[in-house]
Formats: C-alpha cells, sequence, structure tokens
C-alpha cells in the first residue's frame, strides 16, 4: 500500500496552536492541581453526588434518544428537501447553539411553566412540567438536538444524493432508500452526532436550572451539583468537576477518534 503523502505547514502556525493548546490545558492543570486526592473518593461519593451523576446519566441517555428520533428526521428534511424560508427554519432550528442556555431555559419556562403558552393547559389535565425530571430532559434535548441536527445535515451534503438516485432508479422505494441506502451511508456522521448530543446534554447547566430548578435525585444533576458545592464545599466542586472533565474527554474521544496515517 502506498504510504499517503503529507503536505507540510508553514513553521509559523505552529506557535499560535501551541499557544491555543497551552490556553485550553492550563486552566484544565490548574483545576487537578487543586483536588485533594486523599479525599477524592469520599468527595465523589457522597448520597448528593452519586444522586446527581446517577440523574445526569439517565436523563443524558434519554434526551440523546429524543435527539436522535427527532433530529435525524430534521436533518434529513434539510438536507435532501427544499421549501420556502428553509435558511430560516434552519436557523431557528440551530439557534440553540448561538444563545445563551438560560435564555433557552427561560423559553421553555414560559412555553410549559405553570403559567406558560401550555403549561396551564397542562396543568389542568393534571401534567407539571416544569421543575421535574421531564424538565431535565427537555431543556437538555432543547440545547443538545441542533449539534445532532448539523452533524448529520454536514454529512449528508458531503455524501451527495448519487447512491439514492441509483437505487430509486432502480425501483427501490423511498423508506427503502433512506433504510437500506441514506442511513448506512451516513452512520458515521450519526453517532458522531449522538455522541456530541449526549456530551451537551451531560454538561447542560444553563437551561436545566432555569426550567427544572435543583431538587436533590429529581432536577439536580451534576453540572448544577457542582455549581452549588461551589459556594458550600470547593473541594467537592473541583473533584466532581474533575469526574465531568473526564467523562467529557472520553465521549469526545469516542465522538472524534484520530485518525492515523494510511
Amino acid at each position: 500500500m502506498t504510504a499517503r503523502a503529507h503536505v507540510g505547514l508553514p513553521r509559523w502556525l505552529y506557535v499560535p496552536a501551541l499557544l491555543g493548546m497551552v490556553f485550553v490545558l492550563l486552566p484544565l492543570v490548574a483545576m487537578v492541581s487543586r483536588v485533594e486526592w486523599g479525599d477524592f473518593g469520599s468527595l465523589v461519593s457522597s448520597p448528593s453526588a452519586r444522586d446527581a451523576l446517577w440523574l445526569s446519566l439517565r436523563t443524558s441517555t434519554t434526551s440523546t434518544a429524543l435527539c436522535v428520533l427527532m433530529g435525524v428526521p430534521m436533518a434529513f428534511v434539510l438536507a435532501r428537501t427544499s421549501f420556502p424560508g428553509q435558511p430560516v427554519v434552519r436557523a431557528f432550528v440551530l439557534l440553540p447553539l448561538v444563545i445563551p442556555p438560560v435564555v433557552s431555559g427561560i423559553a421553555l419556562l414560559y412555553t410549559f411553566g405553570r403559567r406558560g403558552l401550555l403549561g396551564s393547559t397542562l396543568e389542568v389535565l393534571g401534567i407539571e412540567v416544569a421543575f421535574s425530571t421531564a424538565a431535565v430532559v427537555m431543556a437538555q434535548t432543547f440545547v443538545a438536538l441542533p449539534f445532532l441536527v448539523i452533524s448529520l445535515e454536514g454529512a449528508l451534503r458531503t455524501a451527495g444524493q448519487r447512491y439514492e438516485v441509483v437505487a430509486a432508479t432502480l425501483g427501490a422505494p423511498p423508506r427503502t432508500v433512506f433504510r437500506r441506502v441514506s442511513l448506512p451511508l451516513v452512520l458515521p456522521g450519526l453517532l458522531s452526532g449522538t455522541v456530541l448530543a449526549f456530551a451537551r446534554s451531560l454538561g447542560e447547566f444553563g437551561a436545566t436550572i432555569t426550567f427544572a430548578g435543583s431538587l436533590q435525585g429529581t432536577t439536580t444533576t451534576l453540572p448544577t451539583q457542582i455549581y452549588l458545592e461551589r459556594v458550600t464545599d470547593p473541594d467537592a466542586a473541583v473533584a466532581l468537576s474533575l469526574v465531568l472533565v473526564v467523562v467529557a474527554v472520553v465521549v469526545i474521544t469516542v465522538a472524534r477518534p484520530g485518525r492515523g496515517a494510511v
């Protein structure tokens, strides 16, 4: 097998690249240096910490499943169809990427809260959404959904439609083309988007605390617990932050694996 040729880079690029790496890594090193390793086990295994971690994992898994359920069709519609106002629709779909999470939480609160657009009707039916575990899932889904949509839409546009056109020409119905051609073709992009959505859900804080509040075992996720511990027990906050960083690094590594030379 012929080795792949590598194109050299201008030497000056390495200086700002190194500065950027130091800028990102130095705060993490500083945080690690503040961890009380002798008490680390007890700090991260307290009842409140265990409840927060378990709740984060459960809600992040649920919200990721919802992102896949809604995001895959959204990405296909945006990438494979054309309709009036499509750029505006795409802008609103991706809006949670750029607005502050607390704004997302306020929007959800005024939609599903007790006095919200739909919340008042739901309350009459005996359904309370805000400040519940369901609110945590909804907040995480709201902010994580665009990550899956933008990843999958990019993969679809890169892949093109030639294989789908061939399959349709040979007589395959749309559902068969979608299941046997389209999905397998963009599976790496779908997996990457799914893992990124999970990572975003796991780290979500602003929308969650605004829409769901903080009730141990019900709405207090790991990021919220870190925020609360920052005031009452800084050592516990640092230890839990390290746990969250380690989980995030593992998730990102899975989502964006390094590619070796061929």
